[in-house]
């Protein structure tokens, strides 16, 4: 049986660039093994993945809404969202071409650019361009200077869903005069279930092929320097118990993992190679992470509210509660800041060149987990 798809309306949403209302609709990918991805044209935003665990239970292992309003109420989190022009950090909220300052906006605290801007791709209503079992095919047009780049840049997401339960994530862009792009997605995952929260969060493993993270200062602007990750909690060569290893920053500034992790030899590939792996015992599922990109953000979602601090918690689809630890992301991307440290990967992009970014997120059920865990029903 072919991918099937299927085309909803989902909410009116604010144009920021003309100020009107527009319709915001679902697209929706099914396949024959019972997985389903539905992503929106608002920030071009994975709403939603449905797969069964090894006792043919469905739960929903992405965190979101069902309305466009708590997107908007969220915005700061970045729920499932398109980041872009540049991904994460840009320090200053400037960078150095030929000797030529580059300003950007500021939209942390006034001190820093952090993914995009203002109204980064996370914020504009994507165009699609083409629906089909072969996938969606979304596409942007964000006009020169937009939050302080240069240059007119044509920007499509590629959304595949195939019979493996491999969902294909492609970012590409052309530009008419050279700037700086690095886009990445901000889904959040929890592989118990999207709203199953610390304790479930606490229960997976997790492996990074990485010997080295991008070291960041206080604010989490990057110093220029790489670490080796030899001796430390960022030492994620072979799988470890995600709750053991969160407890080793309850006495650091972070209270958790939110780093970019060098994988690909910090060199961008050809093809997709895999990067990290993520596995829930319990249910057996597991998330593969592949990707043509030189770095990986594992966020452990610090900065979501701390319900058992008395915070009030984020409520998300079938009114779940999402707080602190209770998902994480995977970040494929070049490194943070690149625009300011010679010595990473670029990040610039000139007239006539296309960028291409791949990342493949790749959901299994690892049935040899049955015989150490118990039926979670």
């Amino acid at each position: 049986m072919p991918i099937q798809l299927e085309e909803e309306i989902f909410g009116l949403a604010v144009n920021p660039f003309t100020k009107s209302p527009e319709m915001v609709r679902r697209y929706t990918l099914s396949n024959s093994k019972g997985m389903s991805v539905s992503v929106i044209q608002l920030g071009a935003i994975i709403q939603s993945v449905r797969l069964p665990d090894a006792y043919q239970k469905v739960d929903d292992v992405c965190l979101g809404f069902e309305d466009i309003a708590s997107y908007l109420a969220t915005k700061s989190s970045y729920i499932g969202g398109t980041l872009g022009r540049v991904a994460n950090r840009v320090a200053n909220g400037e960078y150095e071409v030929n000797d030529v300052k580059v300003k950007v906006t500021k939209n942390f605290k006034n001190k820093y650019q952090l993914h995009g801007g203002f109204v980064g791709f996370d914020s504009v209503i994507w165009e699609v361009v083409q629906k089909s079992e072969e996938g969606v095919v979304f596409r942007h047009m964000s006009p020169h200077n937009h939050e302080g780049y240069p240059g007119n840049l044509a920007c499509l997401i590629t959304y595949q869903l195939d019979e493996e339960n491999r969902l294909w994530v492609r970012f590409e862009a052309t530009t008419d005069r050279p700037t700086m792009v690095n886009i990445s997605n901000h889904a959040y995952f929890n592989l118990a279930g999207h709203g199953a929260g610390a304790k479930a969060l606490a229960e997976h493993t997790v492996e990074i092929a990485a010997n080295h993270i991008v070291e960041t200062d206080g604010d989490q602007i990057p110093t220029g320097q790489l670490v080796n990750v030899d001796d430390t909690v960022y030492d994620l060569r072979l799988p470890v118990l995600l709750g053991d290893r969160l407890r080793q920053f309850e006495e650091r500034p972070i209270k958790g993992f939110d780093n970019c992790f060098v994988v690909n030899d910090g060199q961008l590939q050809k093809s997709v190679t895999k990067v990290a792996k993520i596995v829930h015992p319990a249910s057996c599922r597991v998330l593969e992470v592949w990707t043509n990109q030189p770095g990986m953000q594992f966020y452990t979602a610090n900065n979501l509210p701390d319900e058992m601090n008395g915070e009030a918690p984020i409520i998300g689809k079938d009114c779940t509660h999402y707080i602190k630890h209770g998902s994480f992301c995977v970040e494929t991307e070049k490194f943070p800041d690149a625009m300011n440290h010679p010595d990473f990967p670029s990040i610039r992009l000139e007239a006539g060149e296309k960028y291409r970014h791949e990342a493949l997120y790749w959901f299994k059920v690892e049935e040899s987990w049955k015989c150490c865990c118990n039926d979670p029903a």
